[in-house]
This record gives C-alpha cells, sequence and structure tokens, in this order.
C-alpha cells in the first residue's frame, strides 16, 4: 500500500508546510538537540510501560521491523482472527496516509478501541490534532470503532484516560482538507516561509536550522 503521508508528516504540516516539504526531501537536515532527544527517550519509556498493561499484545513493529509496508497486512491478519486481541503499532492506510496506533483493543465482539499514548501530564491541542489524523484514516478502514482515547501521565507514571472519539469524528471534514492540501504540497516545489514563533510551536522545528542557513554553513565547515 503506497502512502504520502504520515501521522508524524500531518503533525509537522499543520505547523509549517515547509517543514512537511523538507521532512519528506531532505530528511537529512534536521537536526534534534540534546534536550528532545532526551524527552523522546523518556517518552518511548512510558509508552513501553502503558503497553505492558495490555495483556498478550501482539507488537507488529516487532515483526516487521522497518518494513513499514507490511505493518497495514499484518494488522488486516491480526484483525481477521477471532476472539479478542491487543495490537500494538496496528498500521492503517487511506488516502495515501499512513497511521500506526499505539495500541488497538478488539474485543470479543468485534468492537475496537484505539489508544495514543503520551507523555505528558494534559492533554494538549495538538495530541487532539494526532487522534483526528488517525480517526481519519482508521474510520475509513474499519467500522467498529468504539472509543478513542489518549493515554498520558498523572505525573508519576500511571496513566489517566480521556476520550476523543466524537471530537475526532466531527474534525474529520477539515483533516480531510489539510490532507489534500498537504499532497498539492508534496508536488510542488519547496515552499518559501520565512523562520518565525511558529518554529517553536507545538514542537521545536527540526528544520529551523536549516532555514535560518546554520545547518548549511555547519555542513560546509565539516560537522554539526
Amino acid at each position: 500500500m503506497l502512502y504520502r503521508l504520515t501521522k508524524s508528516k500531518f503533525i509537522l504540516g499543520l505547523q509549517c508546510e515547509k517543514a512537511l516539504y523538507l521532512d519528506v526531501y531532505k530528511p537529512q537536515m534536521a537536526y534534534f538537540p540534546p534536550e528532545t532527544l532526551m524527552r523522546f527517550r523518556k517518552g518511548r519509556d512510558f509508552e513501553a510501560m502503558v503497553k505492558s498493561l495490555f495483556p498478550n499484545a501482539i507488537d507488529v513493529s516487532q515483526h516487521c521491523g522497518r518494513n513499514i509496508q507490511k505493518y497495514p497486512e499484518m494488522t488486516a491478519q491480526l484483525l481477521e482472527q477471532p476472539g479478542e486481541v491487543n495490537i500494538c503499532e496496528a498500521g492503517f492506510v487511506y488516502n495515501e496516509v499512513l497511521v500506526l496506533a499505539d495500541v488497538l483493543h478488539k474485543d470479543a465482539d468485534g468492537n475496537v478501541s484505539i489508544y495514543e499514548i503520551k507523555n505528558s501530564l494534559s492533554v494538549k491541542d495538538v495530541f487532539r490534532r494526532d487522534v483526528s489524523i488517525q480517526h481519519y484514516v482508521i474510520n475509513h478502514c474499519l467500522k467498529s470503532i468504539v472509543s478513542f482515547s489518549i493515554i498520558y501521565n498523572d505525573g508519576n507514571d500511571n496513566p489517566l484516560y480521556e476520550e476523543l472519539l466524537p471530537e475526532a469524528r466531527g474534525a474529520e471534514p477539515l483533516i480531510a482538507k489539510h490532507v489534500e492540501r498537504f499532497k498539492e504540497v508534496l508536488q510542488g516545489t519547496e515552499p518559501q516561509i520565512e523562520t518565525g514563533e511558529h518554529c517553536l510551536s507545538p514542537y521545536e522545528c527540526p528544520y529551523s536550522r536549516y532555514c535560518s542557513g546554520k545547518i548549511t554553513k555547519q555542513l560546509e565547515l565539516g560537522g554539526l
């Protein structure tokens, strides 16, 4: 299954269309400071802890590795199995957009609950958009979604839950417009967008150094 966008690229495109373009065509220009890498590690640790709460979960990433094209195929096969199943990194593609759900639970009646895990003390707006793009894709692949929740941190590594399914359903028309816009961006030339406050919100953009010329100068000098 072919895809042009992923969840992370969609979120990046909402922040800056130039960053989206660079992430597809010039990913080697990305720079992540040490504190950002540390935040990623802590997030992965919290995610692993939460996933361990789902018994007998099958992690698609452990079977398919970097062969992302295989994720939706394996996910579909697992969902065809009778009875309950917990799937980590469940893959879905629709309209050239790929998403991987942190945890998918299918009960014995075939009802599906999806969980997005964030190592955060609150449910931020960007997380809501994260869930909305996932719902946009998965809802066109499955018709049995009964819950779509964010799992976040109470401050002591205990999970808290917030249901976002109604909100995600309501956001679908806007998400669809963004998807079409971002596909247009990726068919064109590199957008000319000046640096500004958007480079820092909701995340520090990994391409801000490229846009300001710092990475180009450092590469000429032989390093970052």
